[in-house]
Order: C-alpha cells, then structure tokens, then sequence
C-alpha cells in the first residue's frame, strides 16, 4: 500500500466519524497508513464488540454514543462517512489548530494511481456503472467497480489491489470535502431535486455534484447529458474535454428498459471509449448485461399481467422515467416518503400514463390529494393493501408498476427491503 497524494498519515492523528461500511474502511487504511485513529458511531448498535474486536486489533481506538467537542481535540484529519453533515461536526472542532475535514472519498483517493471513471447523477448510477464495468470486462480491461456501491475507494487502496480502470459510483454526500479527487473521466447522467433535507437548497446539491469536474484537466474528459448543454456549457469551471450524450438506439439490453436507460447507455460507451472499447464490444457487452435488483426489474408476467419492481425509484423524477417505459396499461404502486418534491406537477403525467394508483405510507395522502383528479386512485396504510386493491382491475396486457417515488425509510429499513416485499407479494399472487 503505497501513498500516492495528500498529507502524511504516519504518525498523525486521525478522527473518523460514522462507522458504517465507509467509515471502517477509512479507519482502516488510516491506521495501515501509520496513524493513531479513532473511530466514533454515535449507535451503539452498529460498533459492536463483534466488530470493535478486530478494529481495536489494528490499533484502531472506538467510542460510541453521542460526539463531543474533545474527541476531536489534537486531530491533524476528521474523515467523515458519506451522510453525516459536515456542518454538524465542524461545530465540534476546536478553534485553534482545526484540522483538515475530508471525505472517505478523497483518502482512498490518495492511495490511488490507475486511471478513474466516476460517475454521479440524481438517478442511474448503479447501473451506469455496471455497463461500464461490463463494457470494460468485455474488451479485456480489468476493473473495480465501488464507491458509492459495493467497496469503498478505501477498502480498495486497502486491499492493495491492482486494476487498469477504477469505476466509481459517487453520490453528492461523497463529493463533499474532496479537495484533491479528480477522475480521469467524470460523468454527470442527469440532475433533478433530491437529498434536500441534507443539502439544504437545490443549489447547494447542484454543486455537490459539479464538484466532481472541479479539479479535472485539459487532458481529461467530462460526459455530460444533451439537456444540459445549455447550462453546463456557460460554466467555465469545468475545464476537461466535453462530450455529450443523449437516449439514442445504438443499443439493446432486455434487462434495461425505458429510455432513460438508453440514455445510460450511451454514458457508460462514452465512458468507457478512452479505454479501447469499440463499439461492436459495447454492444455485446449491453446484450450480456443483467442489471442490478430494483431497478425497472421485470419479475414476470401472471395472467398476462406484468410485474416490474422499481423500488430502487426513490425520486419523482426516476418514477416519471419509469412511466415512459412502458406503452401498455400502468397500474402504479406509489409511496413511502417524499424527499422534498411536489407529487402535484405529475398530475397530466398521472391522467395520460396511468390506468389506476395505489398509494400507501407515509405520503399517501398527499399522493391522494395531487393525483386523485388524475386517475382512478386507491388509498391505504400498506403495500399490500393498495396492491391488492390495483389486482382487482388488472387485465392482461396491463403493467402493474411499483415505482414509489420515495424513501423507504417509514416502513422499511431501505429499498432493497422494500422491493423484496414487493416480489413476496407478487410471489403469493402467483401461488394463489
């Protein structure tokens, strides 16, 4: 493990907030790195002693419960896990000597020296990574694929693996004190309202994400979407060599439905071109492609309905994307809770795509009052309520389309969950 970039770590000091997957990766490779570190987690639950056991192991100190201004006293670095405001903890540093605050992100960076393709966007990530990844193995490039999915960048460094390209997966909350990241190739796929309970104004995420371009270079390449052309193309900060791509039908992959999946498409050929993939390769890549769990997944059809799980659509925006991709009948399954967006500006969308709603959770009686001139709508606490209810107007030929629109967080523990229940309800459909 060899640091490529940023301040010595050895014999430093080091403070990591949050120990969640992120967080105990950039433990880790801080003290494999020669500091003195020590881990907070304000849930008792998540630092265990199954898990404090072999972190304390690697010299690795850990404190739960909640953080206190002294904890952070004689800190040279406080790495913070993607999620934890950075406002929150910045009001616990000591004046005098504040150390530096930086992103799980940018000390796995530090370690780094292959070429790095990051990708970010309200919606597509996953699985824009995947075809890059997928277009890659095809053409005989070795890759990693992480960051925001699977690995952290810090486990990668940690493991002291060796791959020609780096894939990364990069939310806003990751871009967020990363003074130094500067992928060879950066990815914007689209930008719509989300995380505004974190960032607090529509700007500031904006900017969250632009912050990926923000050190790349003349030699380097930004990918950035047609739609956005006009406001991306007055902005001066982004330096790199600009292409820009659009929902086109160069390609087809059975698992990757609706347009905006073209769209996806297209980016990750983008993407992956400086890398010696050719066309022919990207498009037997997509053919073989099978995309992640919960995103537009086709689960089936029973009697001649369609079933498709889309609880990884947890914006408005990525529920409208899901609408386009589908010309027979939608019956949309809908709610949990909203992030900050107004379900109302659906409304024609609703009247002209949608035979029926079910609407559950959190938000269903806001869902209710925005879309009930819209269609013939169902009103109830659970999934399997309003399910059951949309399965007494399926018909064969129609598409019964869980596509929420929201967080899961009011009934389940996230979207994964989410959509397992889905499918064990479409399951019982079937036995019955």
């Amino acid at each position: 493990m060899k640091q490529i970039r940023g301040e010595p770590l050895r014999g430093g000091n080091v403070v990591v907030v949050g120990a969640g997957r992120s967080g105990v990766a950039a433990a880790r490779l801080a003290a494999a790195a020669g500091a003195e570190v020590l881990l907070l987690e304000r849930n008792p639950a998540v630092l265990d002693e199954a898990t404090t056991e072999p972190l304390r192991a690697e010299g690795i100190a850990c404190r739960t419960g909640e953080h206190e201004q002294r904890q952070f006293m004689g800190a040279d670095l406080v790495i913070l896990s993607p999620g934890i405001p950075p406002g929150v903890i910045r009001k616990l540093l000591p004046e005098e000597g504040m150390p530096r605050l930086l992103s799980e992100m940018e000390l796995g960076w530090w370690f780094v020296d292959r070429p790095v393709v990051a990708v970010t966007g309200s919606n597509g990530k996953t699985t824009t990574v995947g075809l890059i990844s997928c277009m890659l193995q095809e053409a005989g490039v070795s890759s990693f694929a992480g960051g925001n999915i699977g690995s952290p960048l810090s486990d990668y460094a940690l493991q002291g693996l060796d791959r020609e390209v780096l894939v990364l997966e990069v939310s806003s909350f990751q871009m967020l004190n990363t003074p130094t990241f500067r992928p060879d190739v950066g990815v914007l796929l689209n930008f719509s309202p989300n995380h505004l309970d974190y960032h607090g104004s529509l700007e500031e995420y904006f900017e969250a994400k632009m912050a990926l371009f923000q050190k790349q270079e003349s030699r380097d390449l930004a990918i950035l979407p047609q739609e956005m052309r006009t406001l991306l193309g007055a902005r001066e900060d982004i330096r790199a060599r600009r292409e820009y791509f659009t929902a086109e039908d160069r390609f087809d992959c059975p698992g990757l439905l609706g347009e905006h999946n073209q769209a996806n498409m297209e980016a990750a050929y983008l993407a992956s071109r400086p890398f010696g993939v050719t066309e022919a390769v990207a498009r037997e890549a997509v053919r073989r492609f099978r995309p992640e769990p919960h995103r537009l997944q086709p689960l089936g059809e029973q009697n001649g309905v369609l079933f498709v799980n889309d609880s990884k659509g947890t914006t408005l925006v990525a529920q409208e994307a899901a609408l386009h991709s589908f010309s027979r009948p939608i019956l949309l399954l809908a709610g949990g809770r909203l992030k900050g967006d107004d379900p109302a500006r659906q409304a024609d969308l609703i009247r002209s795509r949608v035979k029926a709603a079910g609407v559950f959770g959190e938000c269903r009686d806001q869902l209710e009052r925005a879309w009930r001139e819209s269609t013939r709508l169902f009103c109830e606490e659970s999934m399997e309520a309003a399910l059951d209810r949309l399965m007494d107007l399926a018909r064969t030929g129609d598409v019964v389309l869980f596509s929420p629109g929201t967080s899961s967080f009011d009934q389940y523990q996230d979207y994964k969950e989410r959509g397992r229940a889905f499918q064990a309800l479409v399951n019982r459909i079937g036995d019955g």
